[in-house]
């Protein structure tokens, strides 16, 4: 069966493996997934992420949670830009998610970066997803 979201999908595996308080989730690979829980773990929301090889040329993204306190470090993971309505701003229009406490993640013709280094770097693209 397809996905018509497979960006939302990894960020609703996320969410639910912080509420059910799992330390490791799985979920498909992709470039595009590597590339936000590269941001991601940058940022500090995740602890770490690998790629696990699971034979049959297909690939698993292993991504381990990172909690503080009892409590996830992400308290909102939300999409932005969906495959019905894409969201795109220049850097002039790019908004600041709680103030600059959270991130916008953006796909840039640089690659996928955090709101802040797109506008340190000039350059504006589709927002992904917002992490507070």
């Amino acid at each position: 069966m397809s996905m018509s979201d497979p960006l939302g999908d990894m960020l609703s595996r996320i969410r639910n493996g912080q509420m059910a308080k799992k330390p490791v989730i799985e979920c498909p690979f992709s470039r595009l997934h590597e590339n936000v829980c590269n941001v991601l773990e940058d940022e500090g929301f995740i602890r770490a992420h690998s790629v696990k090889d699971i034979g049959n040329n297909k690939k698993v993204l292993v991504i381990e949670l990172k909690y503080a306190e009892g409590r996830g470090v992400i308290r909102q993971i939300d999409r932005v830009s969906k495959p019905g309505r894409r969201v795109y701003k220049n850097v002039k229009d790019m908004p600041r998610f709680f103030n600059g406490l959270g991130i916008l993640v953006v796909s840039t013709p640089r690659g996928v970066m955090a709101d802040h280094k797109a506008r340190a770097a000039n350059v504006g693209g589709e927002v992904l997803c917002q992490v507070f």
